[in-house]
């Protein structure tokens, strides 16, 4: 088969579109044509998935291949597509059924050694995949865990290309490979501080259960050394667990900072304390290549304070 087609998901902060990957076979001098408006990252995915395809044993085909990432109109971030574009590729070459290819959506990077690595924003991704009305999605190992908190949809976790490639039909051996891990740090969250804790300051205790119970702003005024950051990193232990919404939302938001997740949802309200000298970017999030969650967003259903301007925001998500 000359065209064959698979899908992914690009993400617009939490929001995710789904895309269709299409790969084209036609005559012509060998060339790799990657369309559909990607950015750096993504355009680089050429050389990482022919690399991928050859060490992994499936190699891609040597004559004319273009892939068409679609809508044409939504740009592409990041190198999450680097497996529905293999497997897209590989399904067009007759490696494997193109109906197999069709029915799942494909997520990960790809190494040059054909194994899968994490990528951030996976829960959201699976979320848009199951909203869309798709059944399976096809991870790397890493991310399963995350991938595994959204209901309703088959995960299915592999190690790399040539596992991807086996579980769709093609006609190879498997082959005994390690999954690239996590980082070592990125799902290590340090215990919540106890308002219970605090000895004295009982005016200041009171305030503070009168604005979490209320969802007020606070305030603090006072010299250094008075307990204002002691106060106010001890706000969310006053503060509810999460809705199974405002979790799933908050959970997201950690997704795409690249925080981790592991295998549960964020259940309390998180604490962002940024720098006073901290830019408005790093405030309110953004980027040119890969869109990052600002301290204000990531502070979403949870606590913002703001040392040296002296405010703590609480952000509730009234339902």
């Amino acid at each position: 088969m000359a065209v064959a087609r698979t899908f992914a998901v690009a993400l617009t902060g939490v929001r995710g579109d789904i895309v269709e990957v299409e790969a084209d076979i036609s005559a012509g001098l060998p060339a790799f044509v990657l369309i559909g408006l990607p950015d750096a990252a993504l355009g680089e995915s050429r050389k990482r998935v022919s690399a991928a395809a050859t060490n992994a044993g499936c190699a891609l085909t040597q004559r004319k291949l273009t892939v068409n990432l679609s809508p044409a109109s939504l740009r592409k971030q990041g190198s999450g597509f680097d497996l529905a574009i293999a497997v897209a590729a590989l399904a067009a070459s007759g490696e494997i059924p193109a109906e197999a290819a069709a029915t799942a959506v494909h997520l990960g990077e790809l190494g040059l050694d054909g194994r899968l690595r994490p990528v951030p924003g996976i829960l959201p991704a699976v979320l848009a995949a199951r909203d869309a009305g798709f059944r399976r999605v096809v991870v790397p190992t890493a991310n399963a865990d995350e991938a595994s908190l959204v209901a309703g949809i088959e995960v299915v976790p592999i190690v790399g290309l040539r596992a991807a490639a086996i579980l769709h039909g093609a006609e190879l051996d498997p082959v005994d490979e390690h999954p690239v891990p996590l980082a070592d740090d990125v799902a290590v969250t340090a215990p919540e501080p106890d308002m219970a804790d605090v000895s004295g300051n009982d005016e200041a205790v009171d305030a503070f259960v009168v604005a979490a119970a209320g969802g007020h702003n606070v305030s603090m005024v006072g010299p250094p050394g008075a307990g204002k950051t002691m106060l106010a990193r001890r706000l969310p232990s006053l503060l509810p667990d999460l809705t199974a919404e405002q979790a799933l939302e908050s959970t997201s938001i950690r997704s795409l900072a690249g925080r981790g997740v592991g295998g549960a949802l964020v259940h309390r309200p998180p604490f962002e304390a940024p720098h006073h000298t901290a830019s408005a970017v790093a405030l309110v999030g953004g980027g040119s290549t890969r869109l990052v969650p600002g301290a204000i967003v990531r502070a979403t259903n949870g606590v913002l304070f703001l040392d040296e301007a002296s405010i703590t925001w609480i952000r509730h998500s009234r339902r």
